[in-house]
């Protein structure tokens, strides 16, 4: 080989290494850093002024004067997080008050873990045992006073229900004659999970945009006739890997992307995406461990020389996205989720709309189906209690506007216009911008 030849191999060679680091470069700057990214985990912070603002206010709404939390290690009680006993190892006794002197907290805490609770300034208190630390903690009730003390203990509510039954008994033996002063927490919680504060509703406004975002870009990866319901969900689950987030709910039903008939909450399949499907995917993220989203997005694959949707699925689109700006336009402080729930029912009614079984809306937040209100129960005669509960300003909602038809081959399908929204005290304000026009897949 000439000299001249060895010469342009060599640059040839350099150029193509020089473009492939650059090209590395790249990937390294443009790749996300959760840590980066996300920025350091406001829930420590946010947790205390829950507990420093909205606490007093749920145990006075609640009628409770103390409240007792038992947390532990491996079984924990489902509200650990919210009160700082995520880390507990032996059994600890966390204690919510108010006297003549106003709102306290106190913790009883084995001695070995006292330091590192006491160290997280959470807590007004927290004192080392080296006894029973609830035995310490009922003591303290007994010299208190307290007229009615709330416990975990619940039927109606699995986030008021943590306390086991061998600890319930505990207590109970050792408040002897005052064991007629303990009371569930079922509505002390409610009254304090139900309400978020302004900064949790900014980080869920995050999360529903990156939720919405992702699905309409997921709605550009489907190649009519080639691309599978299957295919899609695994494009988002690699959004949330990518963006370093977790599931919205159970991780295999999120998402749930189905362009055949009605699933219900169920997985993707494999089922191929055709021209005339209607694809829906419900979608939710979690942020920093600790705030969801729910929302749904509708696309239409486009049939051979269609630019836009037929009339009937057009109608079906219009009709769905008219119940949820119903529904929206009815929430409101002091109305009952029942209600919410008419308004979008009535406007089913008039465009003919098969029944379908869920309720319009529901609570989400911590979790998708959050404690609140159910928007359910309008056309119902006997309404349940979750639906007669009264909205109020802070409570952030998933709810849906619904058209159901019959499919030509007998199976049912359901656009199920869902959207995000936080109680304000004039009314409703969507987290974002809702879907206004049916996404149109294919097509040239």
């Amino acid at each position: 080989m000439s000299k001249k030849n060895i010469s342009s191999l060599l640059i040839l060679v350099i150029g193509v290494l020089f473009l492939s680091a650059c090209s590395n470069q790249l990937t390294e700057s443009t790749a996300i850093n959760p840590e980066t990214y996300w920025g350091e985990n406001p829930w420590p912070e946010i947790r205390k002024e829950r507990i420093s603002q909205l606490l007093p206010n749920a145990m006075k709404a609640s009628g409770v004067d103390c409240w007792m939390v038992v947390c532990r290690e491996n079984n924990n009680d489902p509200i650990a997080d919210h009160v700082g006993g995520e880390n507990a190892g032996g059994t600890a006794a966390f204690m919510f008050y108010i006297d003549a002197e106003g709102f306290h907290s106190r913790v009883y805490s084995p001695s070995g873990e006292a330091t590192a609770l006491d160290d997280l300034d959470i807590h007004d208190e927290v004192i080392g045992a080296r006894g029973s630390s609830v035995s310490m903690a009922v003591d303290f009730i007994k010299e208190s006073g307290f007229k009615s003390v709330a416990i975990n203990s619940s039927t109606s509510n699995s986030m008021a229900d943590g306390l086991s039954y061998t600890q319930r008994q505990s207590i109970e033996r050792l408040m002897g004659k005052d064991s007629d002063k303990l009371v569930s927490s079922t509505e002390l919680i409610y009254e304090w999970l139900s309400i978020k504060l302004p900064q949790e509703v900014e980080i869920m406004k995050k999360a529903a945009q990156l939720t919405s975002d992702w699905q309409i870009e997921a709605y550009k990866q489907v190649v009519p006739g080639k691309s599978t319901d299957a295919e899609i969900a695994k494009f988002l689950k690699q959004k949330i890997t990518e963006y370093g987030v977790a599931d919205g709910w159970a991780a295999d039903q999120n998402p749930n992307v189905n362009s055949g008939p009605d699933r219900g909450h169920s997985h993707a399949t494999d089922k191929v995406i055709m021209p005339g499907d209607v694809i829906q995917i419900d979608f939710g993220i979690k942020l920093y461990n600790q705030w969801v989203s729910d929302i749904q997005r509708f696309a239409y694959v486009l049939k051979e020389g269609e630019t836009k949707a037929p009339e009937d699925i057009q109608f079906y689109w219009n009709s769905s996205k008219a119940g949820n700006r119903a529904a929206f336009g009815a929430m409101k402080p002091g109305v009952t989720g029942a209600s919410v729930d008419k308004a979008q029912r009535l406007l089913m009614q008039t465009a003919k709309s098969e029944n379908v079984p869920w309720s319009t809306g529901h609570p989400v937040g911590y979790v998708a189906h959050d404690v609140g209100p159910s928007l359910g129960g309008g056309m119902s005669t006997r309404v349940r209690p979750a639906s007669a509960k009264l909205l109020k300003e802070g409570m952030t909602f998933a709810f849906d506007g619904f058209h159901a038809w019959k499919r030509a081959d007998g199976t049912e399908k359901t656009i199920s216009v869902e959207e995000m929204a936080v109680i304000t005290a004039n009314g409703a304000e969507y987290l974002i911008a809702p879907q206004e026009e049916l996404i149109l897949v294919g097509g040239k």
